[in-house]
């Protein structure tokens, strides 16, 4: 289904038409049929025998009530522009398409209106007064035909060219999130709260668990009608009226929208600004605004970043007294505050992360991610830069995982472009075994080093380096990332004075003191001493307990000891376990709680017993 709507000025007998295209007419409101004047949308269903189908939304063509227009006028796709062959282009139908331009007609068929009043030469004179009134507009060499609501003159031509035209619409994205701007709210006994719109985008099952915005209301879709016809599901384009029970229809109105749960309402958009021909000199770098997007009228504050100076399309922030569900890609219209002259109108921006609706879901996603750079990027962030609903990226970004054009990492789960990571791990890679090269005593490179060296953020980096841990290639230990194979080598002069400075003989159980050790590593000259020290720590060569250093040699001949000992006597008081290493309570008991931190022993009282699994 797609939508068609009315403009026009008033009186140019635009219900009049539609009741005799659908045979309803769309005043519902009672002063509407007595005054014979359109005050609110109005809605009727057109049906074709092959199946072909539309809603039609008649809007008013008062100028007091543009206000309601505009809350009808962002589904349509097809207008149907009424003109009075007799009285031609009217201010109010020059208004009415200079707002259009700016949402999403992508077709005008123009209808001059009561031809039944003018005889043969009358209406080609009429015709070509409209078609040169319309010059510069969304209609400028639009189809005319004339056509009688009275008579039915036409009445079926203009018909079957509606059907030709709703047949070449492209068809709208059923896989974005759903988007619903609510234009009626009501109650009916037995149905509860009952909200009516235009399916913008997305789809609707009976049943579904949904949301209103703002407000972030839970609605759970009771029942689905479309001009009186129950339906299991509805697609974007659809005029539809939901049941949504145990909701209150107080707290509901125009400026609403039923979504998916990939969208939020906000205040803040950065738009694509295109002011009208002639609005230019109204523009401050602060300019107040009545923002009109969806069914929403919202106050607001346009502003820019310079003053702007006449340039023909600008980018904006649109700050808005009151939230609503803004997306990439959704059209709006500016007018004054008072007096309420149209500005112009435009789109909220597009990230240059996302591709352009047409694409493929995952074409769309890897573009966003490609754009993301090496920021992570999680499902509902993609989905709501690409305006696609989350079970539709899980798909895209499984499939991209699986061709390796996107990767996922962890903590907490996001997705990154694959061939940016690659390229990461490609200049990590080197940067690493230059470093390996120049200096093979070290454990490798911080993540803090390596972020800094490629200009990127430090959590990010890990995150992405992670995947290539994973993959191989790269490992990481106690803080360092190195190449894997690497095996840090002490040169001669350095491996001389670590002999030296905890030099003990093999038989004592004797630490050397941390600080000695490190004064003379900051005292002394030798080259990459500080990084060979750093290596021995992280790799075990050397182990600190408490205020001291042993060897590795010392350390497994401890627990060596310690382990024989408590399987032969099941317990050990700190006394004994000080005579067994013929040490003293000052080493004794730092080593103690070593052994306890480790998983070696287990304290209970006075004694140290042997936990069943002991870890390194």
């Amino acid at each position: 289904m797609h939508i068609i709507g009315t403009a026009g000025h008033v009186d140019h007998g635009k219900t009049a038409l539609i009741t005799a295209l659908t045979g309803t007419n769309p005043d519902r409101l009672p002063e509407e049929r007595l005054r014979g004047m359109t005050l609110d949308l109005g809605f009727a269903h057109l049906r074709f025998d092959d199946g072909v189908e539309a809603g039609i939304v008649d809007v008013p063509g008062h100028e007091r009530f543009v206000h309601n227009m505009l809350a009808g006028a962002a589904g349509m796709e097809l207008l149907l522009l009424v003109v009075d062959a007799r009285e031609g282009v009217r201010a109010q139908t020059l208004e009415h398409l200079a707002i259009l331009q700016f949402l999403n007609v992508g077709r005008t068929i123009v209808a001059a209106s009561k031809i039944d009043l003018l005889e043969g030469g009358e209406r080609d004179e009429a015709y070509a007064d409209i078609a040169r009134q319309l010059r510069g507009t969304i209609a400028e060499d639009a189809p005319m035909m004339g056509v009688s609501a009275v008579t039915g003159e036409n009445v079926e031509t203009l018909r079957d060219r509606l059907h030709g035209e709703l047949t070449a619409l492209p068809r709208r994205n059923a896989s974005a999130p759903v988007y619903l701007p609510i234009d009626r709210v009501f109650a009916l006994r037995g149905h509860g709260t009952i909200v009516t719109g235009t399916l913008m985008q997305g789809s609707i099952t009976n049943g579904d668990d949904l949301k209103i915005e703002p407000g972030a209301t839970a609605a759970h879709v009771r029942s689905i009608e479309v001009f009186g016809s129950q339906r299991e599901r509805v697609e974007a384009g659809t005029r539809v009226a939901l049941s949504l029970p145990g909701l209150d229809r107080r707290g509901l109105g125009r400026g609403h929208a039923i979504v998916g749960a990939e969208f939020s309402a906000r205040q803040r958009l950065n738009v694509h600004f295109v002011p009208l021909g002639g609005a230019a000199p109204l523009l401050r770098r602060k300019t107040p605004v009545r923002a009109y997007i969806g069914s929403a009228e919202v106050l607001g504050t346009l502003t820019f970043d310079e003053a702007p100076a006449g340039e023909p399309q600008l980018h904006a922030q649109l700050h808005l007294r009151e939230p609503v569900v803004a997306f990439a890609g959704l059209r709006f219209v500016l007018r004054r505050p008072s007096p309420m002259t149209l500005l112009g109108g435009g789109f909220v921006e597009r990230s240059d992360r996302a591709a352009s609706g047409d694409a493929g879901s995952d074409e769309t996603v890897a573009v966003l991610l490609r754009g993301c750079g090496l920021v992570p990027a999680d499902l509902h962030a993609i989905s709501v830069a690409a305006n696609l609903r989350e079970d539709v990226v899980r798909d895209a970004l499984e499939r991209l995982c699986a061709s390796g054009a996107a990767i996922a990492v962890a903590r907490p789960p996001a997705y990154v472009d694959g061939a940016t990571a690659r390229e990461l791990f490609v200049r990590v890679s080197e940067q690493l075994a230059e470093s390996h090269r120049a200096e093979p005593w070290a454990m490798g490179l911080t993540s803090l080093a390596l972020a800094r060296a490629h200009n990127v953020d430090e959590p990010t980096l890990i995150r992405v380096l992670d995947r290539c841990i994973a993959e191989g290639g790269i490992t990481a230990r106690a803080g360092y990332y190195a190449l894997t194979g690497h095996r840090p080598t002490l040169t001669v002069e350095q491996g001389a004075f670590f002999e030296r400075i905890t030099s003990g003989a093999d038989d004592t159980l004797t630490p050397a003191a941390l600080t000695t050790v490190t004064s003379a590593v900051k005292a002394s000259r030798i080259a990459g001493l500080r990084k060979a020290f750093d290596m021995l720590l992280a790799t075990g060569e050397l182990v600190k307990v408490g205020d001291d250093l042993y060897r590795r040699s010392q350390i497994h001949d401890i627990r060596a000891r310690t382990q024989e000992y408590l399987k032969q006597h099941q317990r050990m008081t700190a006394a004994q376990f000080r005579d067994l290493l013929g040490t003293t309570r000052k080493y004794a008991v730092p080593l103690l709680e070593w052994l306890d931190a480790r998983g070696v022993t287990v304290r209970s009282g006075d004694y140290r017993m042997l936990r069943r699994i002991a870890t390194s």
